[in-house]
């Protein structure tokens, strides 16, 4: 297997799931600065499924720093199939709960006529952004570990 960019144990992997975990932290910290996200479904699933990307995310970013520093090479079939589902996995629940949260933010900020409270709905778009930065993060990380594993 070759080594390219994005791969595990790359500085650029380890910037991809950096930014997963960025782009997700950033996206629950704008929803729960409101207060009303606990009334719709999609925010609740929004937060648990960016909740879950975070720690998928900082587990592979320590372990991509910790072959970085001493050198190694993640390219073992049994990690990288790891890898792929994990991936996978993450990145359809992170485009579902951005998905549905941008429909409701959707809803509330035009649909509706005018949004009440303005404030949350930015937030609330702001964190639907974020999200959706996220899932792009992880699309591309989750292409990467399925070539590599294809390559394998």
């Amino acid at each position: 297997m070759r080594d390219f960019a994005g791969a595990p144990g790359t500085l650029t992997g380890l910037a991809l799931r950096l930014s997963q975990c960025v782009f997700a932290a950033g996206s629950i910290a704008a929803m729960t600065t409101t207060t009303n996200f606990f009334n719709s479904t999609s925010f609740c699933y929004l937060i648990a499924s960016m909740g879950l990307q975070i720690i998928w995310s900082f587990g592979l970013t320590l372990l991509d720093a910790y072959a970085l520093v001493r050198k190694k090479t993640l390219h073992n079939t049994v990690l990288l199939s790891l890898f792929v589902v994990g991936d996978w996995v993450t990145a359809i629940l992170s485009l579902a709960a951005a998905s549905a949260s941008a429909g409701i933010a959707v809803l509330y900020f035009h649909d509706l006529g005018s949004c009440s409270f303005v404030r949350e709905c930015q937030k609330y778009q702001m964190s639907v952004a974020l999200a959706f930065f996220s899932w792009i993060t992880t699309a591309i990380s989750s292409l990467i570990m399925l070539w590599l594993f294809a390559a394998g």
